[in-house]
């Protein structure tokens, strides 16, 4: 049976301070020429220890989540505490004189410190509150402030919620720290080789198993609103003796799972429009693989796709914007990059002919700017990142080596809610393991370190 995933809400009560200053802090883009210096000192405790002999290890688990939340965002260095002119235990939240015990801008200044956080908690039983400002240093001014309440069942997520405000006041994205990654994995069975749907926050925890059908299970996708994940598994149906790729689609609140397609064949990789309202996929249905619309409220389906000269058309993704969808095929004798209207009109090849001989998995940006993909040269797939209109030359983002010194394959990218990270899986440590990196390849991170296989992984809007 799957498991139910509860999400508990965290209120919020938002203070009257504003960014006194016009356009942002930081430009998108801009870490990768220089990181700002952040001062992040530990939280401090504002509540009675006796009564909350667990602050300790609260106060632990907030501050860890935001700072490696605000680490990983490839924006900041992290000011050393050792650096520290004053001692931030001693000193309040807010600046000297506004509070007379506060902090003074003039001890940070000479550091170099670009932004200042203060914070401190409460706890009372299982309620934790956090009070929180970011300041500019150089302009002596409150960013923003801002208190997060919740239980702490849900202090992780009052961490992240926090680390996207701080990205949002500073950049006008959002953080992706609220965003989660399904994938399919053999972690329950590995001998038997099934493979399940699970789903995880970014950072790889609240782990979930999502199906229990001792089958093997892929391309799991996130509705919009993250309430569905769609995916397809190897079944059998009453009164026939063969397995076939059927396209499922559950329903997280409940648990309930729904047939969407199950024609003779192939019925994958599925992505919803933005509004949730269609599934597009790959149908074979005893041909050749094209991609089809299927509607989710009347179940009317759409061939949208038709070879040509028994072309092979899978995996498609649909723009932000739901007017376009990309696609991987052979249409052109080797697999390539496509995209096309969302009625199947005006079809267009993005990725180049070359070294590369095949180049599948695409997905958009948040933006609608970019398509990353995974494309062959040689003897390994790596992951690229290129311009939507097909203009320019594709970024690589990743390069690994196996131990025995081969390159590693790097394959399946899906965007980050942000646009800021491509998420992807590599082999280069001998299983299957999930990283994602910046769009640009600077900064790389492994989400899954053990000893199981992943794929497919999708990360939420």
């Amino acid at each position: 049976m799957m498991k139910t995933i509860f999400l508990f809400a965290v209120v919020f009560s938002l203070h009257s301070h504003a960014q006194e200053k016009s356009g942002f802090y930081i430009q998108l883009g801009e870490a990768a020429t220089k990181k700002s210096l952040l001062a992040f000192p530990s939280l401090l405790f504002t509540g009675d220890s006796k009564l909350s002999p667990k602050f300790q290890s609260v106060g632990a688990e907030l501050y860890n989540v935001i700072q490696n939340d605000l680490q990983v965002s490839s924006y900041f260095e992290m000011a050393k505490a050792s650096s520290y002119l004053e001692n931030p235990a001693s000193t309040g939240i807010k600046p000297f004189p506004t509070d007379p015990k506060g902090f003074h801008f003039d001890k940070w200044a000479p550091l170099g410190v670009d932004f200042l956080i203060r914070a401190a908690f409460t706890l009372n039983a299982d309620k934790v509150e956090l009070e929180s400002y970011l300041y500019e240093i150089k302009s002596r001014k409150l960013v923003f402030g801002k208190k997060y309440s919740g239980t702490t069942r849900v202090i992780r997520r009052i961490g992240h919620s926090f680390a996207n405000d701080v990205l949002k006041n500073l950049t006008g994205v959002d953080g992706m720290f609220l965003s989660q990654i399904t994938f399919a994995s053999d972690r329950t069975r590995p001998k038997e080789q099934w493979r399940e749907i699970y789903s995880m926050d970014w950072d790889g925890e609240n782990l979930q198993k999502i199906t229990d059908l001792k089958t093997i299970t892929k391309s799991p996708t996130w509705s919009p609103d993250g309430t569905k994940i769609a995916y397809t598994a190897l079944v059998k149906r009453r009164g026939n003796s063969e397995r076939n790729h059927d396209l499922f689609m559950v329903d997280l609140t409940n648990g309930k799972n729904v047939l969407i397609s199950g024609r003779p064949g192939i019925n994958s990789g599925a992505a919803f429009d933005p509004k949730g309202e269609n599934i597009f996929l790959t149908i074979s249905n005893g041909s050749e693989p094209d991609i089809n619309k299927i509607n989710l409220n009347s179940g009317t389906t759409t061939r949208l796709t038709h070879g040509p000269n028994h072309a092979m058309n899978v995996e498609p993704a649909v723009s932000p914007d739901g007017k376009q969808v990309a696609f991987s095929s052979d249409r052109n004798g080797t697999l390539h990059i496509f995209k096309m209207n969302i009625d199947g009109s005006k079809v267009e090849q993005l990725s180049k002919s070359g070294v590369s001989k095949l180049n599948s998995s695409p997905s958009w940006s948040a933006d609608g700017t970019k398509i990353a993909f995974a494309s062959y040269a040689v003897d390994h797939f790596d992951v690229f990142v290129m311009n939507s209109d097909g203009s320019g030359t594709p970024v690589r983002i990743t390069t690994a080596n196996k131990k025995n010194g081969r390159p590693a394959n790097h394959e399946d990218p899906s965007f980050s809610p942000d646009g800021r990270f491509v998420v992807y899986t590599s082999d280069r440590n001998g299983k299957n393991q999930i990283f994602f990196s910046t769009v640009d390849g600077r900064e790389e991170h492994q989400v899954t370190p053990d000893l199981n296989n992943y794929y497919r992984p999708h990360w939420s809007k």
